[in-house]
């Protein structure tokens, strides 16, 4: 007998999330923390600064070869973390 109330943890952590107003500042969290999975170990060790403002990603690489092939992959990887986010995180990627 189930009752209709019940929830999974997922949808039970969603709802606290959305009731809070944190999910959009959980989801940019998880953003950086996942950021070699994204882009690959490579890039990853050679990003010096991550963070998000104003939904612009901002990124400083110490690579400018690297830096390049970011350049390249920026519409991919901002379509990424959007569906990875399910809704609109990121709207531009900046390179310092």
């Amino acid at each position: 007998m189930g009752r209709t109330n019940d929830k999974t943890v997922k949808e039970a952590l969603g709802l606290m999330l959305k009731v809070y107003k944190i999910k959009r500042k959980f989801d940019e969290t998880a953003v950086i923390a996942h950021w070699a999975d994204l882009v690959g170990k490579p890039a990853a060790n050679r990003t010096k600064e991550l963070f998000i403002l104003n939904r612009k990603l901002f990124i400083r690489m110490d690579s400018s070869v690297i830096k390049n092939e970011l350049v390249r992959m920026r519409l991919d990887i901002i379509e990424k973390i959007n569906e990875q986010a399910e809704t609109e995180l990121i709207t531009e990627i900046i390179l310092l």
